[in-house]
Parts: structure tokens; sequence; C-alpha cells
């Protein structure tokens, strides 16, 4: 059986302060130039792993010895973990040029898919690789799709949680291969530095970036690399209005109301929810890989019959709600006005048809009878991204339909 998504502090304070965390099995990218701070910061997170008395691989292809002298220059003793086997340093060879090796997709392939059984031999609960740049070189962008995802899924299924390191894009052909990162990432950290008048690199700027859950958001903060310190932050929670709930009259004994009951961080599902900028941009990126990859992938749109056609009590907030339990982790849902639109990742017709049944199981009802009549009241329609379309507001737009004009639109 599963265990439930939860959240661990990170050790990054703009993170743990911001989102409460970050997700165990989760995927995310560290991206930024030379001297940002990247190595620093993956110490950090090492370093949070350990005092949690939990094992972190550290994949890295700097020598052990240099990485204890920068972890010291932070006031970490990277030595005395690495002793007790919380941080299991695994140094990895450069790959080689693209004229030392007959197919080199292939030498990276099997690169990439070996961290799978240093996993296995070490049971950690957090994997870091400071740097994966050039082992994420492919020629062919569809290998590297197919072995990175099969790779780091399996990793995420044994609860591991991965921050892997990644330089900025500097070229369009950078920019395709981390947009294939970033489409199975559950979240960014982008380092951005700032240079003195003397040529040094102390202070930038940290944006955290959520493409899975975090439901709190984007959020921006200063960030110095101070000795004996680390990276350190100006962030502070953002103030919000405080709500008041008058409490009901009603006593019922033996019990309490939920309201009273304080709750931990911990989350059962990650919602997968954007507002319609961020979907956009992910439908662009899609987009933009299947034109270079032919990575096919559906767009679903569901609407609700209107009010007076309406034959059940069934509203858009429970439909959303059932959508949202419905879709893969990966899956990415938005609602534009009464619409709510699906990027299904999975393309085939099994994916599809398994959750349409999802759907119609999750209504909320136990009645069969009930769960028709739930059923013929959502409308839905797909849509397979074609070389005809450019943009996300080409394809949305041909999603926008009138339910009581449309007669390809069938119910559940």
């Amino acid at each position: 059986m599963k265990k439930a998504v939860q959240l661990f502090p990170s050790g990054i304070s703009i993170i743990d302060s911001a989102w409460g965390g970050l997700y165990r099995g989760g995927t995310y990218l560290l991206v930024g130039e030379r001297k940002t701070g990247k190595t620093l910061l993956s110490i950090q997170f090492a370093v949070e792993t350990a005092k949690q008395k939990e094992i972190c691989l550290f994949f890295t292809n700097t020598r052990p010895k240099d990485l204890m002298i920068q972890a010291a220059s932070i006031d970490v003793d990277l030595e005395h973990y690495m002793n007790q086997n919380l941080i299991i340093v695994v140094r990895v060879a450069p790959p080689p040029e693209p004229t030392q090796y007959g197919n080199r997709d292939d030498y990276l392939s099997e690169y990439l898919s070996d961290i799978i059984t240093v996993v296995n031999q070490y049971n950690p609960t957090r994997l870091i690789f400071d740097e994966i740049t050039p082992y994420i070189e492919f020629e062919d962008l569809g290998k590297l799709r197919e072995t990175f995802s099969n790779t780091f899924e399996q990793i995420e299924d044994l609860g591991v949680t991965s921050l892997l390191s990644v330089r900025e894009p500097a070229s369009a052909s950078t920019q395709m291969i981390f947009n294939i990162l970033n489409s199975y990432a559950t979240g960014v950290i982008q380092l951005s530095k700032k240079t003195d008048a003397n040529g040094s690199t102390k202070s930038g700027i940290i944006d955290i970036q959520p493409n899975i859950g975090h439901t709190e958001g984007r959020f921006k903060a200063h960030y110095s690399i101070e000795p004996y310190k680390g990276i350190t932050t100006d962030f502070k929670i953002p103030k919000t209005k405080e709500k008041t709930i008058e409490k009901t009259q009603e006593k019922i004994e033996n019990y309490i109301p939920l309201s009273e009951i304080k709750t931990t961080t911990q989350e059962i599902s990650i919602p997968n929810f954007y507002s319609l900028d961020d979907f956009k941009l992910i439908l662009n990126n899609q987009i933009a890989m299947y034109k270079t990859t032919g990575q096919v992938f559906t767009l679903a749109s569901f609407k609700l019959a209107s009010k007076e056609n309406r034959n059940s009590s069934l509203t858009i907030n429970q439909l959303k709600n059932i959508i949202r339990i419905s879709t893969e982790k990966k899956d990415k849902i938005c609602q534009v006005d009464e619409q709510i639109c699906v990027l299904l990742v999975k393309e085939d017709s099994k994916s599809i048809s398994d959750f349409i049944n999802k759907i119609k199981l999750n209504l909320p009802t136990d009645d069969p009878t009930e769960r028709e009549v739930m059923a013929s009241d959502v409308y839905f329609n797909f849509l397979k991204v074609s070389d005809s379309f450019e943009n996300a507001d080409e394809m949305l737009s041909k999603l926008h339909f009138d339910v009581k004009d449309s007669i390809n639109t069938p119910s559940l």
C-alpha cells in the first residue's frame, strides 16, 4: 500500500517557509548558471536529510574532498555525515565527447538508467545530481524523454525525492531539453546571480515555481551566499487577512467541530490545478515538444449542462474535484469559466477510456441510476494535438463550445 503524499523540510529556507517543504517522491529542478550557489544549496538539502537520520545519495563529478571544502565554507562537516553513511557521495565520470563514442545517446541512456541500480543498493529517501546537464544532452529528444521518464518515475515510485541541478538553457536546443525535464518536474528552483563591482557573485534572486501541487504558488526572494551560514534569503511569509467564522450553536454530544482540530502539513494528494496563464505556458511547451519529438498528447474539456437543463444536483465545484481525483499525477488541469480543461500526458485510447470511467465512478452517489443521471449532465470533448496547432490559444479556442448547440460533444 502506497503512503500518502507528505511534505518534509528541505533545508532551503524559502521553500520551507512558503511551501512547508518538498513532496516525498517529487522531482525538482535546481536551475542556474555556474557560481550561483547550486552546489551549496544541494549540500544544505543533503545535510537536512542527514539530520533527519535519512539517507541522501549525492551524485557529482566533483572530488569528494572538494565537496567537503565547499561544505566547510558554510560551516558543514560533510565528512561526519559521510562516515555515518547518511550522505553517500557517488562520483560520476564525465560523459564522452560525441566523437569518442559510437552512439552517445545509448551511453547516456545507460548512464541515467544505472541510477536506479544505485538507488536500489542504498535505499535513500533523497537523491541529488549535481549536476545532471552533461548527461541529458541527447541528440534524439524522444530517447531522452523515454529514458528520463522511465528512470525518475521508478525513483518517484520508491518514494525518493530528487533534486537535479541543471544549467540555465543557453540555446534553442538546450531549451527543448530543459522543457522535457520540466514536463516531469514537480517544481523548479531558479537561481539568478548578481555580480558586484569586483566581479564576485554573492547575491541574487531565488525563484520557486510549482508545476504540480504546492498550491501556495510561486515565490521570489533575494538570496545571499554568506560564509559559515550558506544560502540565506530575505523571504517573509505574505500576510493574509484573517477570516472569522461564526461558530454554530448546535452541540452534538461527544463530538467536536472539525474547525477546532489542529491538522498537520501532510497532504493526501497533490492538486494539479493551474491558472489560465500557467496552463497556457505548459500547453505551449507541450506543443513545442510535439513539433520537435513527435510526443502526442490530448486536451480534454468538460462542461456541465446549463442549470435549466440539468437533471441532477451536480455542481461545477463537485465536477472539478471529481476530475482532480480522477487524473494522473502528471496531468494538468485548468478551469476556464464554466469549462474544465485537462492536459492528458498519456495519449492512447485505453488511458482516455480509463479516465472517463474513473470520472463516472467518482460521481458523488452510490445509486447506479442516479449516477447515470449525473453523467448525462456532464459533456466532454477531446482534441488530439496535430501540426495544425501553433499555440495554446488555438487549441483552447477549438475546445470552447456551447452544450446546447454542440452535436459532437457527447455526455458521459
